[in-house]
């Protein structure tokens, strides 16, 4: 019996030690269980060495997370260039600055795959209206009473000297019949002797031309030098008719082999009536009542009568602001050299207060040079007030009036009276 009562004392004992490991172990496991449901480990570094595979492993976590509920928590980590920020705390452990634009991205530098993950969850969808191109309205935005629009480009070559222009397209031509077939000349001012023409294109209001041309020209003479185009229609008699013409001069821009200019320009009716005795003078004017301003744009003169036709003759505009028959102020265009129909294109701006409109006039003068001689005048306008001038001149001040912060365009007739 003695031996049966320490068999069941040693069972006894055995089977409480057998519980005690029991529970031990049982509890090593159950906090093993709790450690990891608070961190989650990454099991494996992220491979670097090929990008794609990255880019795959990201992808495939973001549609994990977006198709199931996350039971565990990813841990945020603010990168140091963000410290001492305002941060409120979100339902999902995750945080976001306050009072953030949802498109805009902080310009923190490179970030590890695991920012990107955990970023994909703040800076939310990107807004495709930010990053469109500005629309190019050029086709499609046309002035009324628009003939046409002309697109080309242009390029110098200093080592040959060589002017490279490229006749791309027209469009939106106002034929004076039901078809079309257009054709364009190109001269290159003052030299209206010889031209370039393109090739004709049959039955199109839109023809595309993609033609090159080329003129030589000596880089000091370049800049004095104007593009002319005049876009003509062929009817079926074989007779041209002018449909409109772009006059571009060529002293305002930078002309490199680098530089590739492409240009557009609204076509003009070209003046028809013949140039009156001593030539005309066309030019824009506009009043800014706001800021008391008064702005002359000399455009072009043509039909001068030179005294002397060379090259040593420049020929300039001088614009008076007059006051009471009193001087104010003058201002000089560049000069052009031996052209009796010079191109401009300058702007000259006067201050001139509104209660001065009625006494106040602006005369063009238009002068000729020549070396080691006297200054000649080859003719001159006077526009203003009824208290100067009469006809078109007053017309063209009365419209700058009526229509402020307007150019106003127009042709004007050269008097040889001072």
């Amino acid at each position: 019996r003695a031996e049966q009562a320490v068999a069941v004392a040693g069972g006894i004992i055995g089977g409480i030690l057998l519980f005690i490991l029991i529970g031990i172990t049982a509890y090593l496991l159950w906090k093993k269980f709790c450690h990891l449901l608070s961190y989650e480990k990454l099991t494996s570094p992220v491979k670097t060495t090929n990008p794609n595979a990255t880019f795959q492993d990201q992808s495939t976590s973001e549609i994990q997370l977006k198709s199931t509920s996350r039971s565990r928590s990813v841990p945020f980590i603010i990168p140091p260039t963000l410290h001492g920020r305002d941060w409120i705390n979100l339902t999902n452990e995750e945080q976001v600055q306050e009072d953030s634009d949802p498109y805009m991205i902080p310009q923190d530098g490179p970030r590890s795959s695991f920012h990107s993950l955990a970023g994909a969850y703040v800076v939310g969808t990107i807004n495709p209206e930010l990053y469109k191109f500005p629309e190019d309205k050029s086709e499609t935005d046309f002035p009324e009473g628009n003939i046409g629009r002309l697109w080309f480009s242009i390029e110098y070559e200093q080592e040959s000297e060589r002017l490279l222009v490229s006749l791309i397209k027209v469009r939106k031509l106002q034929p004076p019949a039901d078809s079309c077939s257009p054709f364009v000349k190109i001269y290159l001012l003052p030299d209206e002797r010889s031209y370039l023409q393109s090739k004709t294109k049959r039955r199109t209001l839109n023809p595309q031309f993609d033609e090159n041309f080329v003129f030589q020209v000596s880089s000091k003479m370049l800049l004095q030098r104007t593009l002319k185009f005049l876009v003509y229609h062929v009817d079926k008699q074989k007779k041209h008719h002018l449909l409109g013409q772009v006059i571009f001069p060529l002293k305002n821009e930078t002309l490199t082999g680098d530089n590739k200019l492409v240009i557009w320009r609204d076509l003009e009716k070209e003046n028809l009536e013949p140039p009156s005795e001593y030539g005309d003078i066309q030019f824009s004017l506009s009043y800014n009542d706001y800021l008391g301003r008064l702005t002359v744009v000399v455009l072009r003169a043509r039909g001068l009568k030179l005294q002397e036709e060379s090259h040593a003759v420049s020929v300039y505009v001088k614009v008076s602001l007059m006051n009471h028959n009193k001087f104010v102020k003058s201002k000089k265009t560049a000069a052009v050299l031996g052209s009796p129909n010079p191109v401009y294109n300058e702007t000259f701006s006067f201050k001139a207060d509104q209660t001065e409109l009625d006494t106040a006039s602006l005369s063009l003068s238009v002068l000729q040079n020549i070396k080691g001689e006297k200054t000649h005048l080859l003719g001159r306008v006077v526009v203003g007030p009824f208290m100067y001038t009469r006809g078109k001149e007053l017309e063209h001040w009365n419209e700058m009036i009526s229509k402020p912060k307007e150019l106003v365009k127009r042709w004007h007739t050269l008097c040889h009276s001072t």
